[in-house]
């Protein structure tokens, strides 16, 4: 072991992938502690977090990573070492409606955060701490059917403002590596999917609207590729980069699980059938709507790395992550009712009022 965080401070622990990861390191590292930064957006959710409120190793802090005053007082204050960073505006769709909260949030508050760890430890001559950013396999762009799948070393041609925005915030960060000499890593991760997950993303948006049997809206031909990985295998893999993953490295996490996301909803589909039959078969449900603009048509991670260098391998096989998600989203009804408030129905609205239903799907 390389690397031991004994106090870390994780942005957007309140959010998906950030909860799941909190939950996660509590469990295995208990003696360690933890304190979120969460400015509780639409996505983020303190019943996230549920269970824990009462660890003395977890604390919570409502604020926004653009406040470096506030980031460089927990720095400080609660003798930070490791900084992981999730928080970020993160939906597709969001960012072609409205790009310019991607810029700031995801661009302007990295670089806050960056510029308070800069100050705090390396200014202080703190020479042991470590930051590490969650990326996201969309800044390298979309790839063919035949293509390899994307490396470490593939370019980034990001095609949507997020992953634009994912992008610019990944190079800044190298560069307070390079310039500065802060540790940093960083990690590019596959779709994730499991507890906690927001449900205007893919597979939770499946599964609540076939529960209220509305409409299972679905990108022109729904032929799109994506590698799906179990989100606490995604939190292992962070794990690893953690305490064995070389400072200034980049590291893909990948379930090496490639699916279209018409086999996804189908397969959704038919496990409703049998934990939900009221309304089966809800294969019935799928409605073809307009693609959206500059829809990447396949993303592949390339794991080899992290596997070879840091012995990551997932726990979970796709067929057994997908059951326990169906089974965690009809267990716990009274959280996702509670996350679908007016705010986020008013942008479903406004996201699929104007993508007409298709009665013939092109094939691409």
């Amino acid at each position: 072991m390389n690397y031991q965080p004994k106090h870390l401070l994780v942005t957007g622990g309140a959010g998906f992938i950030g909860s799941n990861f909190v939950h996660y390191w509590l469990r295995e590292y208990p003696d360690s502690q933890v304190t979120v930064l969460d400015a509780l957006t639409y996505a983020g959710n303190l019943q996230n977090l549920r269970g824990i409120q009462n660890n003395k190793s977890y604390s919570f802090v409502h604020g926004d990573i653009l406040d470096t005053a506030l980031v460089e007082k927990l720095l400080h204050d609660a003798s930070i070492d490791t900084l992981v960073h999730f928080a970020a505006e993160s939906h597709v769709d969001r960012s072609i409606l409205g790009p310019d909260a991607f810029l700031k949030t995801n661009i302007e508050g990295t670089h806050s955060l960056l510029k308070a760890a800069k100050k705090i430890w390396l200014d202080a001559g703190k020479t042991t701490h470590r930051f590490h950013h969650v990326s996201t396999d969309e800044v390298y762009g979309t790839l063919t059917l035949d293509a390899p799948a994307f490396t470490e070393q593939h370019q980034y041609l990001p095609n949507s403002p997020y992953a634009a925005s994912k992008a610019s915030l990944d190079h800044i960060v190298r560069s307070y590596h390079h310039t500065y000499g802060l540790n940093t890593t960083i990690s590019n991760c596959s779709n994730n999917y499991g507890p906690y997950h927001f449900p205007e993303k893919l597979i939770p948006l499946i599964i609540v609207n076939c529960l209220e049997g509305k409409p299972l809206p679905i990108y022109g031909d729904g032929k799109q590729i994506r590698d799906w990985l179990y989100v606490e295998d995604h939190c292992r893999g962070i794990e690893r980069i953690l305490l064995n993953g070389k400072v200034g490295e980049v590291y893909n996490i990948g379930g090496n699980n490639e699916w279209t996301n018409i086999d996804i909803v189908t397969l959704v589909c038919q496990l409703m059938d049998i934990y939900h039959p009221h309304g089966a078969p809800h294969t019935q449900l799928i409605t073809h709507v307009t693609d959206r603009p500059g829809h990447d048509r396949r993303y592949a991670i390339d794991a080899t790395k992290i596997m070879d260098q840091l012995s990551y391998k997932p726990l979970e096989t796709f067929e057994t992550g997908i059951h326990k998600t169906v089974r965690w989203y009809l267990d716990n009804e009274e959280w996702w009712r509670g996350v679908m408030d007016n705010s986020y129905k008013k942008w479903l609205d406004k996201n699929y009022s104007d993508k007409k239903p298709r009665s013939q799907v092109t094939e691409f």
